[in-house]
Order: structure tokens, then sequence, then C-alpha cells
């Protein structure tokens, strides 16, 4: 029986990329979006999977979401918690609506997704979590001090959620992607981005699709022995970093 999964921020990106790559594993697809509908449409007609608008900040509209999915596929067997957001700034001119509004999309997000899911997950003795961090969690950016603590949050909140369902046959993990070739990305200058290139050590960006294949490989049912894991995929910029 194909496994039901809900991706959040999956339209675009790195989540479109992993829808693409669900899809192909036999999987049924949500994908979450919060405002381009037009993206939204193209990945609905291409891929054939339900797509539903639902701001993963908001409790209420993630509890909406999922209640909707199940009624639509099923119980849901996995979870990618992908959507996230950048404000940036230095701390000294960074407002209040920059902090909380990073905060609220890339960390709250997860705990929001996951308590919708997590008890049917443990009753049923299955689950897969996958949560999407970043280098930026792991090792520091200037001017993200808020995109930093929610990634890093993420991490520190997958090996806590990983220990309290080991036990329960369900495994919670997250990924680390370095600079990905992505619409986020693109927005960066281009003398910046030389720069980022040039920190990496095998000489480019990254992939949406290698982070895909990376959630392909978590959320199958070989993955059963992995849980509470970070795994870090940038091209060896951790090394240099």
């Amino acid at each position: 029986m194909a496994r039901i999964a809900i991706v959040t921020g999956g339209t675009r990106g790195i989540g479109k990329a992993i829808c693409r790559q669900l899809t192909a594993d036999g999987c049924r697809i949500a994908a979450l979006y919060v405002s381009n509908d037009k993206e939204a449409d193209l990945c609905r007609n291409e891929f054939g999977i339900a797509v539903l608008k639902c701001d993963v900040g908001d409790f209420g509209q993630c509890q909406a979401a999922v209640e909707d999915v199940e009624r639509r596929l099923g119980p849901v067997d996995i979870l990618v918690n992908n959507a996230g957001m950048t404000r940036d700034a230095a701390l000294h001119k960074m407002t209040p609506e920059q902090w909380s509004d990073v905060l609220r999309v890339d960390l709250f997000s997860v705990f929001n997704m996951c308590r919708q899911v997590i008890g049917g997950m443990r009753a049923r003795g299955f689950g897969r979590i996958v949560n999407i961090s970043s280098i930026n969690g792991q090792k520091g950016q200037f001017g993200q001090t808020n995109y930093c603590a929610a990634k890093a949050g993420v991490i520190g909140f997958t090996k806590a959620l990983a220990l309290e369902t080991a036990a329960k046959g369900v495994t919670v993990n997250a990924i680390a992607p370095g600079y990905i070739d992505t619409d986020m990305v693109a927005a960066v200058s281009a003398e910046i981005l030389e720069t980022i290139k040039a920190g990496i050590p095998v000489g480019r960006l990254g992939r949406p699709a290698e982070i895909a294949r990376c959630v392909s490989f978590l959320a199958s049912d070989e993955a059963s022995f992995i849980t509470g894991a970070t795994l870090s995929a940038n091209g060896g910029q951790y090394m240099t970093g």
C-alpha cells in the first residue's frame, strides 16, 4: 500500500524536488504552500498530487490541513517539514517582526505539523518525520541570527522527538543542506554567490534533487535504524566553515 506523505513548502525549490522524488517512490503526496498559487497549480498538474494552501506558522491551519489530507488520502505516514523563509539583518538592525516571522515559519511550524501527526504514527507503529534544517543552523551566519536560531532549534527538536518515539516505530531525522540552487539562493548578489561557491569544496551549489534523494532514503522502510540524526549535505562546506 502506498505511503501517505505531507511536504510543507512543497511546490517550489527543494520542496518540489521532494514531491517529485516521493511520487516516483510510489507515495501519495499532499504539498502545502502559503502564497504562490501559480507554482501550486503547476505542481498539482505536473505530479497529480493534492496541493493545499496552509500557513504552517498557524497551529489551527495546520490542524485543518492535516485533517483534510487524511480525509482525502488516509493517515499520514511521512511528514517532511521543509517550509522556510529568511528575513536577514544584523541583530542590531533586526526588527521584532523579522525575528518572529522567521521563528514562526521555520521553527514553530515544525511543532505545529508534528503535533498533528505524531499521535496517529505512534498508534499505528510507523512514521517517518524528516525536518529540513540548514548548514547555517550548525555553523551560524552573519545577518541570520533569526534563521540560524530557528534551524538550530529544528535540530534540537528532532533529537528530542526521536527519543520520544524511537520505541514506537517512528523515526525523526533532520537534513542540513548547504547552499542549494533555489530561488532563495538566486536572490543573493552575484558577488556574494561567487564567494559562497569558493567556500564549497566540491565547487558548486547543491541541486534540489540531491536533497530530495536524502529525504527519500530517510523516509523509507529501510531507514528504520536511523533516528535522531542530522544528515549534512553541503558539498563539504562544513569542513571549511
